[in-house]
């Protein structure tokens, strides 16, 4: 068996690198600037690694009948870990991903080969302005998790950004998010609070540690007009080897609290993270 070896590469947006995992043989992390982004295994595509990641499809596995097919819009590319995860658990899925960097979508295709038959178009461009230009009522479900460095981008935060994801949206349709913050979790807050501009139906997921304020971490958003399986979504995440809790309802509206929906205007990025929050030696 041939060694795998590193990949580095200076991509659009800084410089990339896939590094081999020893313990899986055709697995593969994928880095930004020293933060990781993504972790594929091409052996086992349905194979989540990352902790938000395996949360985002968890959702995905609940959001309509198991092995069903959905029109899946990504935003953020990163080595297209969640595309290759629906192509193999929901077969004829369409998926289009966005990604503002070219050269990391060439370097990821290059190296990191997608399944057979899967139907995903790949876009270079902002994620804002591809769904401004999308066709209404066109997916089952929408994926934000784009980052510029460590940080969600200011013009993806607001009331604007999220009523175009909704028009983009079939009545049915549902919007996951991956979000960084840390307490007293003002970012996350006011991004639930734009979220409940559009969407009827809201969920958090992350795990108690943060909610408790004891760390930076990500969450994961859900939104959609209809509500979901939250029974289901609250198993599947508790089962994980990291578990995280699912916060609906009343005790979600007690979390936003009198937080405020975000306009262009007054947008901002997401927290910078702490020093080693997520980065790798």
């Amino acid at each position: 068996m041939n060694e795998l070896l590193p990949v580095s590469r200076v991509v659009d947006l800084g410089t990339a690198k896939l590094m081999p995992d020893v313990d899986r043989e055709r697995a593969w992390l994928l880095t930004v600037d020293g933060a990781p982004q993504s972790y594929v295994d091409l052996d086992e595509p349905a194979h989540l690694e990352f902790e938000y990641t395996r949360r985002l499809g968890h959702v995905l596995d609940v959001v309509a009948e198991p092995g069903r097919a959905l029109d899946v819009v990504h935003l953020g590319g990163g080595a297209l870990t969640l595309p290759r995860y629906v192509a193999v658990t929901r077969p004829g899925s369409r998926q289009d991903v966005v990604e503002a960097d070219r050269g990391l979508l060439e370097l990821v295709t290059e190296h990191l080969p997608l399944p057979g038959g899967a139907d995903v178009a790949l876009h270079a461009a902002d994620a804002r302005a591809w769904l401004e230009n999308a066709s209404a009522d066109s997916a089952d479900v929408l994926v934000a998790d784009v980052f510029s460095g460590s940080r969600v981008p200011a013009h993806l935060t607001s009331v604007a950004y999220v009523r175009e994801a909704a028009r983009v949206l079939r009545g049915s349709g549902v919007y996951l998010a991956n979000l960084p913050d840390a307490a007293p979790f003002g970012f996350l807050r006011s991004q639930l609070a734009t979220l409940a501009d559009s969407f009827q139906e809201l969920a958090l997921i992350a795990e108690p540690g943060v909610l408790r304020g004891r760390r930076f971490g990500n969450a994961v958003l859900v939104a959609g007009s209809r509500a979901i399986d939250v029974a289901a979504l609250a198993r599947l995440t508790a089962a994980d080897a990291f578990p995280a809790r699912v916060e609906h309802g009343l005790s979600l509206r007690r979390f936003i609290g009198d937080a405020r929906p975000v306009r262009d205007a007054d947008a901002v990025p997401s927290p910078e993270p702490p020093d080693g929050a997520f980065g790798i030696g």
